[in-house]
């Protein structure tokens, strides 16, 4: 793990520029994940505008962060008229209004969504570089790099399996952000033990039939739709009773940020339970 987390650190730290002898380029967010990068590492008054997704504690976990700053709709006419100095986003989303800022001169900075946990550090510092604070990149990095390397477990093909369970069945598939902090929290990932490789809805029938250890039910909203509302069925908590079951606020690892390893934390507890509840 620590030759790991040394080549991690070694791949950001290497890229760090000197820090800019102007002034703090203005920026603008299109994108939930760079609104919270951006909240991390950002100077007073560099911020145009958030996303209003940012505000929603059910998505954010910077939420109460969010409402002191500007809110800025994702759209090409918002950039028009803001012209910030440099707009972030992701790569599959406001594609118009990610283009209207090349065209206005901006510097465009594109985010592909964490699919593991050292992509972390390395987005931190792509935001921390583009918004010219690389120092407090740097020092966020690390401290990442450093818990990080404090919470993996040695993985064993004996080691407990989970089940990420999502609105509407859908189950978290490898190659995915949270399939690594199950791995890093040392669980295998039902799905992939069943086969899927890719998204997937599994039904309650197949859970209860063949359960994982562990249930994890990935809670995006309040549970008010027929979609989210199955998370709450009786024959599911019926057969993940106790230490079988955890709720984990989607919030957590809907981005990647430092705060995902809090969702580490929070199954190192939970293997803990399982193995504490074993016969």
């Amino acid at each position: 793990m620590k030759s790991v987390v040394a080549g991690m650190m070694a791949g950001f730290l290497a890229c760090v520029p000197l820090a800019p002898a102007w002034a703090l380029p203005r920026v603008a967010s299109l994108n939930l994940c760079t609104d919270q990068l951006l909240l991390l590492l950002a100077e007073p008054g560099q911020i145009v505008g958030i996303t209003p997704l940012a505000r929603d504690c059910w998505s954010a976990v910077l939420c109460e962060q969010a409402r002191q700053a500007p809110v800025l709709r994702p759209t090409a006419e918002s950039i028009v008229a803001s012209h910030p100095d440099v707009v972030l986003g992701g790569i599959y989303t406001a594609a118009v209004a990610m283009q209207a800022g090349r065209e206005g001169g901006a510097q465009v900075v594109a985010l592909p969504p964490a699919k593991s946990l050292t992509d972390i550090p390395v987005q931190i510092m792509t935001v921390a570089n583009a918004i010219g604070v690389p120092e407090r990149g740097q020092q966020l990095a690390m401290a990442f790099a450093t818990r990080l390397a404090s919470l993996s477990v040695e993985r064993s093909a004996t080691d407990p399996t989970a089940a990420v369970y999502a609105a509407n069945g859908f189950v978290t598939h490898k190659g995915s952000l949270p399939d690594d902090v199950l791995a890093h929290a040392g669980f295998r990932n039902y799905a992939t033990i069943m086969g899927h490789q890719s998204s997937s809805r599994f039904s309650m029938e197949l859970l209860i039939a063949r359960p994982p250890d562990l249930l994890i039910l990935d809670r995006s909203g309040k549970g008010t739709s027929l979609a989210q509302s199955m998370l709450d069925h009786p024959a599911l908590k019926q057969a993940f009773a106790g230490p079988h079951h955890l709720d984990l606020p989607a919030r957590l690892w809907l981005c990647g940020l430092p705060q995902t390893l809090d969702s580490v934390v929070m199954l190192r507890n939970a293997r803990h339970n399982l193995e504490m509840s074993a016969p």
